[in-house]
C-alpha cells in the first residue's frame, strides 16, 4: 500500500483498532504520530514501531478539547512540516440501557469523544489541508452507525453522525485534492467488545451467533482496511464507508 513517507496522525493509538492501525501504517514506510488520552499506552506503541524500525512519535490529545486538538496538529506540522493523513480513531463504548434508562452525563459523554472529537479533528485537519493543497481523512465510524442498534443510544447517534459527517465533508472538499471516507467495523476484538462481554457475559455466544462468519474481527483486519484508504492506491474514492463486520449486516 502507498503510504511510504506519509505523515500521519491516529488518535486513540494506545490501544486496540487505533494502536493495531499505527503500527500497520509504520509497516508500510509512513511516519505516524501516536496520538492517546493515555500517555503511557501511546509511548509504547511508539516504542513497538521503533524497535521494528518505524517512524514514530507520541503527542497525547483529548479529542473533546478543540485546544488539545489544535496543539496536537501544530506539534505534528511543526515537527514534520506537514500532515498528509489524520485517522480519527479515538472512541468510547455504548452504556447498554434502554433510552430511558441513559444518563445525561452518558449522553454528554459518549458525543463529546466520538462525534465532536472527530469534527474537531476534521476540522482542525481541514485547515491544514487547504493550506497544503491536499490530504486525507479516514473515520473510524461502527456496524452501528448503520443499522439498528438497541440498548445504546449515545453510541449509535454518534456513530451515525461520524458517517453523515464523513459523506459530507467529502463533498465539501472533493475537488480541494482532499478525501474524507470511514470504515464500519462490526465487532472486533478490542477494549470495548471486552467491555461490553464483561457486563453481560451472555453476549459473547449471542454476538457470534449473528455474525456469518462465527468470529469477532481482528484489529489488523480493520488497520489493513483503514490504510489502503489512507494510501495513494484508492485515489479516485471518496465520501465512502467500508464494513468489516463478518457478513453481519447481512
Amino acid at each position: 500500500m502507498e503510504v511510504k513517507n506519509k505523515i500521519v496522525i491516529v488518535t486513540g493509538a494506545g490501544s486496540g483498532i487505533g494502536k493495531a492501525t499505527a503500527i500497520h501504517f509504520a509497516k508500510f514506510g509512513a511516519t505516524v504520530v501516536v496520538s492517546d488520552r493515555q500517555e503511557a499506552g501511546a509511548k509504547e506503541v511508539v516504542a513497538t514501531i521503533i524497535k521494528d524500525g518505524g517512524k514514530a512519535i507520541s503527542i497525547p490529545a483529548d479529542v473533546t478539547s478543540f485546544e488539545a486538538v489544535e496543539n496536537l496538529v501544530a506539534q505534528t506540522v511543526k515537527e514534520f512540516g506537514r500532515l498528509d493523513v489524520i485517522v480519527n480513531n479515538a472512541g468510547i463504548g455504548p452504556n447498554l440501557l434502554r433510552t430511558h434508562q441513559s444518563t445525561l452525563k452518558d449522553w454528554d459523554k459518549v458525543i463529546a469523544v466520538n462525534q465532536t472529537g472527530v469534527f474537531y479533528c476534521m476540522k482542525v485537519a481541514l485547515v491544514q489541508f487547504l493550506k497544503q493543497g491536499g490530504g486525507n481523512i479516514v473515520n473510524i465510524a461502527s456496524l452501528a452507525g448503520l443499522k439498528a442498534s438497541p440498548n445504546n443510544i449515545s453510541y449509535s447517534a454518534s456513530k451515525f453522525a461520524v458517517v453523515g459527517m464523513t459523506k459530507s465533508v467529502a463533498m465539501e472538499y472533493a475537488t480541494k485534492n482532499i478525501r474524507v471516507n470511514a470504515v464500519c467495523p462490526g465487532y472486533t476484538e478490542s477494549a470495548l467488545l471486552t467491555q461490553l462481554i464483561n457486563a453481560k457475559p451472555e453476549m459473547d455466544s449471542v454476538l457470534k451467533s449473528v455474525i456469518p462468519m462465527r468470529r469477532y474481527g481482528k484489529a489488523a483486519e480493520i488497520a489493513d482496511a483503514v490504510v489502503w484508504l489512507a494510501s495513494d492506491n484508492t485515489k479516485f474514492m471518496t465520501g465512502q464507508t467500508i464494513t468489516l463486520d463478518g457478513g453481519t449486516s447481512l
